[in-house]
């Protein structure tokens, strides 16, 4: 029997992803998390044949979370399902050790393909990505500033350029305002950048965010 360990803070996504793979494959044994704190007591009580990971969690992102996974489950396939678009953060997941990422827009059956693809030992990026992978492949360019920031950094930059408060931030992410204000702070001094504004057309010029 298949064993899927879904990790996302909203109970509609696990219970749709639950769904819609327990009619394509029948009995399966299933396992959910709410926050990076239950699926790493998961990882560890037990074995998986697949992880669905969201990013943006409760406490530790599903990045920081995919991070400590790696060594304790070399082998567990990580197919990251997130609603932030792949330009955002597929290549920061794949190189974290993730085996595919994709949209929570995209059909069910995009998911179940992924999820075969991914169960066989392969990785599942878009076409759209895919391609733009190999173009990156034959750039020899210096590292993007926004290539220098860490993981939680890169998030908030998104959320930042997104039009999001500081206070949205915090509430989405469970921190306090005065950690995403310092996380700003320390995003625009990495960037050289000095207002909000400055970061918003970055991101927009560099096809951050929509």
């Amino acid at each position: 029997m298949l064993r899927i360990l879904v990790a996302d803070d909203h109970a509609v996504v696990r219970q749709g992803v639950r769904g819609i793979l327990m009619e394509e494959f029948g009995p399966v044994t299933f396992g959910e998390a709410r926050n990076s704190e239950e699926l790493m007591e998961a990882i560890r009580k037990q074995e998986w044949d697949i992880l669905i990971l969201d990013i943006t969690m409760p406490g530790k992102s599903g990045l920081d979370a995919l991070k400590e996974i790696r060594p304790l489950r070399p082998r567990l396939p990580v197919l990251v399902l997130s609603m932030h678009p792949e330009d955002q953060f597929a290549v920061r997941v794949l190189k974290a050790g993730a085996a595919g990422y994709m949209t929570k827009e995209r059909a069910p059956e995009e998911l179940i393909g992924a999820i075969k693809k991914v169960l066989a030992g392969g990785k599942y990026v878009s076409s759209t990505l895919a391609e733009r992978l190999a173009f990156n492949l034959d750039q020899e360019t210096e590292k993007a500033p926004h290539e220098m920031l860490s993981d939680r950094e890169y998030e908030v930059l998104c959320m930042i350029a997104s039009g999001k408060t500081v206070g949205e931030i915090a509430d989405i992410l469970y921190l306090s305002v005065k950690t995403v204000s310092t996380y700003r702070a320390r995003i625009l001094e990495k960037m050289n950048l000095r207002t909000s504004a400055e970061l918003t057309h970055y991101a927009m010029k560099n096809h951050l965010v929509e």
